[in-house]
């Protein structure tokens, strides 16, 4: 029997490119339900790219704390998707340190698709992220199990 996938949306935004920073993901397990919702803010000087691989970092490690060992990966983050793909090199220094911490719990699934989608195909993970930026340091995680 094959082992069901699990979904992840993630995002990222900044006010400003640099700026106020957030990162947005939603979990689905395999039968569509929402697992986990991270709303989290960055920091005050986030560029977008940055906050996209945030975003995905907080979706990958909420889904290994959760015991995922399958995962589609959907983001509008067209520049995250290819580099983790390989399609692009990662040339920034700052996202090259990400980049690393993607690849690095990617490792930990069984099996795992990355994908992008547009804009508004992640309407939840982008309202996260943008949420998290606007409102600052008093941003919460929130999840559920």
């Amino acid at each position: 029997m094959a082992e069901a996938y699990w979904l992840l949306h993630a995002d990222g935004a900044s006010l400003g490119n640099p700026g106020p920073g957030g990162a947005g993901a939603v979990l689905y397990d395999d039968q569509g339900r929402v697992r986990a919702e991270i709303s989290l803010y960055l920091g005050p000087r986030v560029t977008n790219n940055e906050a996209e691989y945030q975003g995905l970092l907080a979706g990958l490690k909420r889904a290994l704390e959760l015991g995922v060992t399958h995962l589609k990966i959907r983001m509008d983050s067209e520049l995250a998707v290819r580099q983790v793909l390989g399609v692009y090199k990662v040339k920034n220094a700052r996202l090259a340190v990400f980049f690393k911490e993607v690849t690095a719990s990617l490792a930990k699934f069984g099996r795992y698709e990355i994908a992008h989608v547009r804009r508004e195909l992640n309407r939840e993970a982008d309202a996260l992220a943008s949420r998290a930026a606007r409102r600052g340091p008093l941003d919460a995680k929130r999840e559920e199990a």
